[in-house]
């Protein structure tokens, strides 16, 4: 967020200095955030949503063992063996995280519970954690765990890395299931949903943009409307037709939400008979659109 700010103002990027310091910052924020909320809401709730995090709530209730030492126990390893095996690049990002969430997790076992409600407690658990990894990914760090274990499965077998995770977590949620109750499998399950929509979030926001591909045969007509009118920029692709085989000008234009209405408006009103294809984009960089920081 800094960075943008300093490139709109036309500023020099941050010192590498500062961008690392302000990296830690986010790691050790985010780090704190995901430890108080396990603390506050999975914890007392048995709610074992995945991750080492879930396998240190099933130990603790297994064998009485606090969720902080499990999760070093299992950090450690799987971070030196990311180490040998991942190289040093992978296992710098999972360093903080893997050493600052169990201590942090340590320090915040003792804050108070707000709710034994479970529903409520896998949703603002899920949120809390969202925002947590959403700040430590932002600082370029990882909180290890499973995920290294992941990438190394990844590396070793060929497995695609989302599917590795997928199965690392559904074994630790199915095993809450008989440890604890199977309905704590389901709401470990919405926990884990609203996590991975709380990053969705937090990495793209709201502002999803749209991009719209109009075919037309006043496709100049339309372009000048587009850059005049709806003051957008676009881009003329060359085209053919699939059954004529005869040359096509395809208009790709990238617009807001709020664009899209004017958009259409404006192309039926000087071709209604003009072919549009619009969808969504998550994310769009560039000189009109947010500008993200590049690390």
């Amino acid at each position: 967020m800094t960075q943008w700010l300093t490139r709109r103002r036309g500023s020099k990027p941050l010192n590498p200095g500062v961008q690392a310091a302000w990296n830690f910052i986010q790691i050790i924020i985010g780090c704190m955030a995901v430890a108080l909320s396990f603390n506050m809401f999975l914890v007392p709730n048995g709610i074992a949503a995945g991750g080492v995090s879930g396998m240190s709530i099933l130990v603790k209730e297994l064998v009485g063992i606090t969720p902080a030492v499990t999760q070093w126990l299992v950090n450690i390893p799987l971070f030196l063996l990311a180490l040998w095996l991942l190289g040093k690049k992978f296992g710098a990002k999972a360093v903080l995280g893997s050493t600052f969430l169990p201590l942090f997790v340590l320090l915040t076992a003792h804050v108070p519970n707000p709710t034994l409600n479970p529903l409520l407690a896998a949703i603002y658990g899920g949120i809390g954690i969202g925002l947590g990894l959403s700040l430590v990914f932002r600082g370029g760090g990882s909180t290890g765990g499973l995920d290294l274990a992941a990438q190394m499965v990844h590396r070793l077998t060929g497995l695609p890395y989302s599917i590795a995770i997928v199965m690392f977590d559904a074994m630790v949620i199915i095993a809450a299931g008989f440890v604890f109750t199977p309905e704590t499998s389901l709401y470990a399950l919405i926990a884990t949903f609203v996590t991975s929509k709380t990053i969705d979030f937090m990495q793209n926001g709201l502002q999803l943009s749209k991009i719209a591909f109009i075919i037309s045969e006043r496709a100049e007509e339309v372009a000048e409307g587009i850059l005049h009118d709806l003051n957008r920029g676009l881009t003329r692709l060359d085209g053919h037709g699939g059954y004529t085989g005869a040359g096509k000008t395809v208009l790709m234009v990238v617009a807001s939400q709020n664009e899209v209405p004017k958009l259409k408006q404006l192309v039926r009103a000087i071709d209604p008979s003009a072919f549009v294809i619009i969808s969504n984009t998550a994310e769009v960089h560039g000189e009109g659109f947010r500008l993200e920081d590049h690390r």
